[in-house]
C-alpha cells in the first residue's frame, strides 16, 4: 500500500482526502434526512427532486470557470473562500422551512463546492508525481465514497441525537475546521511550503508560470471527457439521491435499516475508487499508454455497471438488490480516477480549468437526473423503470470512452482544432 503521509506532499493529499470527505457528507446528507424532511416540509418526491437537484445548477455552472479561479488565483485561496461557503449553506440547511428556503440553501451550497474539484485537481498537478496521479484521484475520491457510505448513519445518529436541523449544523462547523486547516497549510507553490525537502521536489513537476487560458482551445479537447463524464454523473447522482429512499418505498425499511443497507452499497464505491485508481497507474507503467490505462479503465467500469444494474429490473429480493447495486456502484467507481486523471493528462498546466469543463458533464447530470428520476416514481409508482435510463447511458458512456484521447496533451501553440501526432493506440 502506498504511503500517502509522512511527508509534505503526503500531508497535502491527506487534508485533500479530508476534503473530498466532507463536500460530500455536506452534499449527500439531504438523501438520508430526505424521509424526515419531506414528511415535516410537505413535499411530494417531483419536489424533493427539485430540492436535490438545485445543488448542480451553480455547481455545473462553476465547472465551466471554477477550475480557472483555481489556475488563476491559486488554490489556496479558491477552496479557502469556497469552503467558507459551503460551510455557511450547510448550516443554513437546517434552517429551512419549505421548498423555497431548502432550494435556497442548497443552490448556496452549489456555489460553494461547484469549483472544489477543478481546484483541487490543480492542486494536486502541482504536488503529485505523474505516475501517482491515478492513485491520487482515486484516493481522494475513495474519502468522497467512503463520506456516501457513513453519512447514512452517521445523520441517523445526528437526528436521533439534534434533530435533522441540528445535524446540518454541526456538519457545517465541521466543514469550517477544515478551511482553517487548509489555509494554514496549504501553499500554490510546493517550493514555498517550509516542510519540502529536495528530495521530494524533484519528484513533483516542474512549476510553470501562470498564462491566460485559452479557452476557445482547450474546451474542444476536453469536449469527449465531458461527455462521459455526463453518464457517469448520471449514475452517481441516482446513488446518492435515492439509495436511500429507494430502500425505504421498495422494501418497507425504516430509516434506521435503509441507512446501514445504503451504507453497505455505497461502500463498494469507496473500494472501486481505490481500485480504479491503482489499476489505472499499473496499467500505464506496464504498458506506457496512457490512453489504454484511462480508457480501458473507464470501459470496464461501464460495462461492469451494467451488468450489475440489469438484474434490479427482475428481482425482488432485498439482499439480491442490495449485492447487485454494491457492484453496479463498484464498477461505476472504477471510472472516477481515469476519467480526473484525463484531464491532467491532456493538460497538466490548465489542469483546473480543463478538470473543470470535464466536470460540467457531471454537473448537467445532477440537473436532469434527481428531477427525472423522481419524476418517473411519481408518474409509474415503480422504482425499476428509472434504472432504464440509467443502462442506456451507462452503454452510451461506454461507446464514447473508447474514443478518448488522453495520449494528446495540449499544446499552446497548437491550431484550434490540432493536436499533437497520438501515440499508438493502446
Amino acid at each position: 500500500m502506498r504511503r500517502i503521509g509522512a511527508s509534505a506532499s503526503g500531508n497535502v493529499l491527506i487534508i485533500l482526502c479530508a476534503m473530498y470527505f466532507i463536500t460530500y457528507v455536506d452534499r449527500v446528507n439531504i438523501a438520508t434526512a430526505a424521509p424526515v424532511i419531506s414528511k415535516e416540509l410537505g413535499l411530494t418526491n417531483t419536489e424533493l427532486g427539485i430540492a436535490f437537484s438545485a445543488f448542480a445548477y451553480p455547481y455545473a455552472l462553476f465547472q465551466l470557470f471554477g477550475g480557472w479561479l483555481g489556475d488563476r488565483f491559486g488554490p489556496r485561496r479558491t477552496l479557502g473562500i469556497c469552503g467558507f461557503v459551503w460551510s455557511l449553506a450547510t448550516a443554513l440547511t437546517g434552517l429551512a422551512s419549505g421548498i423555497v428556503s431548502l432550494f435556497t440553501a442548497r443552490l448556496l451550497l452549489g456555489f460553494g463546492e461547484g469549483a472544489a474539484f477543478p481546484t483541487a485537481t490543480r492542486a494536486m498537478a502541482s504536488w503529485t508525481a505523474a505516475d501517482r496521479r491515478g492513485f491520487a484521484q482515486g484516493i481522494t475520491h475513495a474519502f468522497s465514497r467512503g463520506a456516501n457510505a457513513i453519512t447514512s448513519p452517521v445523520v441517523v445518529f445526528l437526528i436521533a441525537l439534534v434533530t435533522w436541523r441540528g445535524s446540518f449544523v454541526v456538519m457545517g462547523v465541521v466543514s469550517f475546521l477544515w478551511v482553517i486547516v487548509w489555509y494554514l497549510y496549504f501553499r500554490d507553490d510546493p517550493r514555498e511550503h517550509a516542510a519540502i525537502t529536495a528530495e521530494e521536489l524533484a519528484r513533483l513537476p516542474k512549476s510553470a508560470p501562470r498564462r491566460p487560458v485559452p479557452w476557445g482551445r482547450l474546451f474542444p479537447r476536453i469536449l469527449p471527457v465531458t461527455m462521459v463524464d455526463f453518464c457517469y454523473g448520471w449514475i452517481l447522482w441516482v446513488y446518492i439521491n435515492w439509495i436511500p429512499s429507494f430502500f425505504v418505498h421498495s422494501y418497507g425499511l425504516n430509516l434506521k435499516s435503509s441507512s446501514f443497507f445504503t451504507a453497505g452499497v455505497l461502500f463498494a464505491g469507496l473500494v472501486g475508487d481505490t481500485v480504479g485508481g491503482l489499476a489505472s497507474d499499473l496499467v500505464l507503467r506496464r504498458t506506457g499508454s496512457v490512453r489504454s490505462a484511462r480508457r480501458n479503465v473507464i470501459v470496464l467500469g461501464f460495462l461492469g455497471c451494467f451488468a450489475f444494474t440489469l438484474p434490479l429490473l427482475f428481482i425482488h429480493d432485498l439482499t439480491a438488490a442490495a449485492l447487485c447495486l454494491a457492484g453496479a456502484f463498484f464498477f461505476s467507481e472504477f471510472i472516477v480516477a481515469p476519467i480526473w486523471a484525463v484531464p491532467m493528462d491532456i493538460a497538466p498546466q490548465y489542469a483546473g480549468t480543463a478538470s473543470g469543463f470535464m466536470n460540467f458533464g457531471f454537473g448537467l447530470a445532477g440537473i436532469f437526473s434527481p428531477i427525472v428520476f423522481g419524476r418517473i416514481i411519481d408518474v409509474t409508482g415503480s422504482w425499476s423503470v428509472p434504472f432504464i435510463c440509467s443502462l442506456v447511458l451507462v452503454l452510451v458512456g461506454a461507446g464514447l470512452a473508447l474514443r478518448l484521447r488522453p495520449d494528446r496533451p495540449f499544446l499552446d501553440d497548437e491550431p484550434a482544432m490540432g493536436g499533437a501526432a497520438p501515440e499508438p493506440a493502446g
